[in-house]
């Protein structure tokens, strides 16, 4: 052994240095470690170990590109590969569809019919793009810093106040207005919900249970179908409208009725689409059997956070109610956000617009000058309700598909914004307006199923905000259909550098400008040109073009 080899050394007084693992790891070792380690007076060399640190990350600074650029190869490897697994599977599907002994006309015949529930949209688990960001510290410090922004306004109302009043003033009469005669909007909505349980669920049970031995199957479909259109158009669709107007309620208190319409609207629709064909495939098989969800599912779906219907979804096997609370009271704390914004930045600015004269002037600055509470209120109404809201009722009811938007903020293309801003309305709107429109019209008309798709989802858009502020004023129609359309086609697919997605970004936030500015000045125009008698003309005409003059 080396060690002993040493001893008999020391004892027999021979001066060779005996080789010991230590001893040849020391002689391994840099010049540099060792003069480190045998520094004078067995102090500690600073410089050295500042110096060797920069070393360090210099060398790793190096090698960071290197590592990144093989970890995207990686990645883009591993999703290409899944890509080709996702193809052959549709292709394996296909085949076991489209068997091989099948003529061409069977075959195209096949093709035409429409697709089965089952292959639309595929759900399954996986998280919110938000929750995966906010655990990388960068991400987070963002959110951060619109809570310190927050605590600014706050700081800010409150000295105001207190220099203007000489007391902290903590009333929030704007909240209050806006959200008065709730007792009158959860009766509507109680009333809504209820038609809703019951008029479709049983209307399809009604026509399921007899279509299959009715020996007029057309006329039976279609006095059922009769039955379910006026109940969307005449009970969903025109009495919470009437009494959001006729009770004249605020207008937060009229968004939550309007917008609870148009969901359950689409729900019921949805329910219906993609039960239908499972019964007219079953009585096409003969089947001794009736497909008719149990109440439970369809009250379940009610509930679920997405658009669109399936007897079963994935489930998570728990509650984590701390997480719920945390959602309601980003929720909450949203809402406070907003009142601020209004309060600082908007109620100031447009308060006393309608007593100065238009000119383009003032319509200029107007527009720029509500890009940013435009922004904020686009960023807070996107956190608050489609991650917050949509993500503590998933959590509630164990809903583990938690993709309700995409990362919308790095589109190159409007029509790639379009798709990921808000996935759960663009699925709806993509199987049951444009895949249908297709499905009847043929694949050749796909400009006219975009173009269909645009009309139903600007006009809805318009609809919803003419109720809630009282007043038609097509601005944002305008911009749906003209911009709109104009963009999605310019800033299409191909777009992929990073201008395009900064030209996205400066025509997203000047939008919001317009929007904020116009329909802020027809509200106060509104306010301050009252008319005694007004017609249903005045309703539609902008005030706030007159409203000037007449001052």
């Amino acid at each position: 052994m080396a060690g002993e080899d040493c001893v008999r050394k020391r004892q027999s007084g021979s001066t060779t240095t005996c080789k010991t693992p230590e001893n040849e790891e020391t002689q391994r070792r840099p010049e540099s470690e060792r003069s480190f380690q045998n520094s004078s007076n067995g102090r500690v060399d600073v410089d050295h170990v500042i110096t060797r640190k920069m070393q360090l990350i210099a060398e790793a600074e190096q090698l960071k590109p290197a590592f990144m650029k093989e970890v995207d190869s990686h990645f883009t490897e591993f999703v290409n590969s899944l890509v080709a697994k996702s193809a052959l599977l549709d292709s394996s599907s296909s085949a076991s569809l489209f068997p091989a002994s099948c003529s061409e006309k069977e075959l195209h015949k096949a093709k035409t019919l429409r697709a089965p529930p089952e292959h639309g949209k595929i759900f399954t688990a996986r998280r919110s793009l938000l929750d995966e960001l906010f655990e990388v510290s960068h991400i987070r410090t963002i959110y951060h810093m619109f809570i310190a922004l927050l605590i600014v306004f706050i700081l800010s109302t409150l000295l105001v106040d207190f220099i203007d009043e000489g007391r902290l003033v903590l009333g929030f009469d704007l909240l209050v207005f806006v959200f008065g005669k709730f007792p009158v909007v959860f009766c509507t909505w109680l009333c809504m919900f209820c038609a809703t349980v019951i008029v479709p669920y049983n209307l399809y049970i009604w026509w399921a249970q007899g279509y299959c031995s009715s020996s007029h199957r057309v006329i039976h479909s279609l006095f059922y179908g009769t039955l379910f259109m006026l109940f969307q158009t005449a009970g969903l669709g025109f009495g919470p409208t009437y009494i959001a107007v006729s009770y004249a309620l605020p207008p937060a208190s009229r968004f939550i009725v309007i917008l609870e319409q148009v969901r359950l609207v689409m729900k019921a629709h949805s329910f219906v689409r993609e039960n239908v064909p499972r019964v007219l495939s079953s009585v096409k098989d003969k089947s001794s059997t009736v497909p008719i969800p149990r109440i439970s599912q369809y009250l379940y779906f009610l509930f679920a956070p997405t658009l669109i219907y399936r007897d079963n979804y994935p489930r998570n096997p728990m509650i984590r109610w701390g997480y719920v609370a945390t959602k309601f009271a980003q929720v909450l704390g949203s809402l406070f956000y907003a009142y601020y914004i209004f309060v600082r930045l908007c109620i100031p600015q447009f308060h006393n617009s309608s007593q100065e004269t238009f000119n383009l002037r003032g319509l200029v600055l107007c527009i720029f000058n509500s890009i940013l509470p435009g922004v904020l209120i686009l960023f807070l109404v996107f956190f608050a309700f489609l991650h917050c809201w949509l993500n503590a009722f998933a959590e509630m009811l164990r809903f583990a598909d938690r993709m309700f938007y995409k990362d919308w903020w790095n589109s190159t293309s409007y029509a790639n914004y379009y798709r990921t801003w808000n996935v759960v309305v663009h699925d709806w709107l993509y199987y049951y307006a444009y895949r249908d429109f297709l499905w009847f019209f043929g694949k050749k008309f796909k400009a006219a199923a975009m173009l269909s798709v645009f009309t139903v989802s600007a006009a809805v858009h318009e609809y919803v905000l003419s109720i809630c502020f009282g007043y038609f004023y097509p601005v944002l129609f305008c911009l749906f259909m003209c911009f709109g359309m104009v963009f999605n086609f310019i800033l299409n697919d191909r777009r992929k550098g990073p201008i395009w997605n900064v030209i996205m970004w400066t025509s997203l936030f000047l939008g919001q400008g317009v929007i904020i500015c116009l329909y802020s000045q027809e509200w106060y125009a509104r306010q301050y040109c009252p008319m005694e008698n007004p017609t249903f003309l005045d309703y539609l005409k902008p005030r706030s073009w007159s409203c000037h003059m007449k001052m």
